[in-house]
């Protein structure tokens, strides 16, 4: 049976516009939130505000800046407190000793003592690719805060989530190239981490272009004038529904 998938966005400002929400989103299954990508610090408020569920069911981090690793103390506190199973947490292998130096060393993380950090989640450390149910999801570095200190997100016939990121082309024509919605950190203004609208129209042909989805921008007028200019631009609470992927190969 053929489910409906979409993403939607908790969030879609970078990290000086904290108005618009830390960028984030939520693969949906049929209407359920079945992965979160990024916990910025306002991201479990709006997702709970949004689905009415104090945790989400699974997340995936793309990197260790606070915009968006900024919330996953206070998702320990929410897991650690309810009743249920360990919340997977799919992290870049590459990213997991920096995520517990962040994170995780104090032997007080509770203030009475007796708890672990990662007693509250599964962790899952990827290289490639990871499992969440029957959906094979692919990882991919990018362009940000140095080599391999960042990574995109691709579900290979639905998406491709480029994380905070310069432009990648060659990613893009490698992790996207049958149809998926592009969702690309795109700015009005670039800078030396991340894409601005003269670098989108520079590196990435008009094809890709029409599939791509602006986020990590800097205010609501920016969005305006890079809708003004022709890109497609997400908005907090926005859901984009999807194709359905590609079966991964036996």
């Amino acid at each position: 049976m053929s489910r409906a998938l979409a993403f939607r966005f908790m969030g879609v400002g970078n990290a000086k516009a904290s108005e618009l929400g830390s960028a984030a989103g939520v693969v949906e299954i049929d209407g359920d939130p079945a992965l979160l990508v990024d916990c910025g610090p306002r991201t479990l408020d709006d997702y709970q505000h949004h689905y009415g569920e104090e945790v989400p069911r699974a997340v995936f981090l793309t990197h260790l800046h606070l915009d968006h690793i900024g919330g996953v103390e206070q998702l320990f506190y929410r897991a650690y407190f309810r009743a249920g199973p360990r919340i997977p947490l799919f992290v870049p292998s590459v990213l997991v000793a920096g995520l517990h130096e962040k994170l995780a060393t104090s032997a007080h993380v509770l203030s009475e003592g007796r708890a672990n950090f990662w007693d509250a989640f599964h962790l899952v450390p990827t290289s490639g690719h990871f499992w969440l149910g029957d959906l094979l999801f692919e990882i991919f570095p990018v362009r940000h805060s140095g080599y391999r200190g960042a990574f995109g997100l691709a579900l290979r016939g639905s998406f491709l989530y480029s994380g905070d990121t310069r432009p990648i082309p060659e990613i893009v024509s490698s992790f996207a190239c049958a149809g998926e919605t592009v969702f690309h950190d795109c700015a009005l203004k670039g800078s030396p981490a991340h894409t601005g609208l003269d670098d989108v129209m520079r590196e990435y042909p008009e094809e890709i272009r029409r599939r791509m989805v602006a986020y990590h921008y800097e205010s609501e007028a920016s969005a305006l004038q890079l809708e003004q200019a022709g890109m497609t631009v997400a908005r907090a609470g926005q859901a984009f529904a999807l194709r359905a992927p590609v079966p991964p190969a036996p």
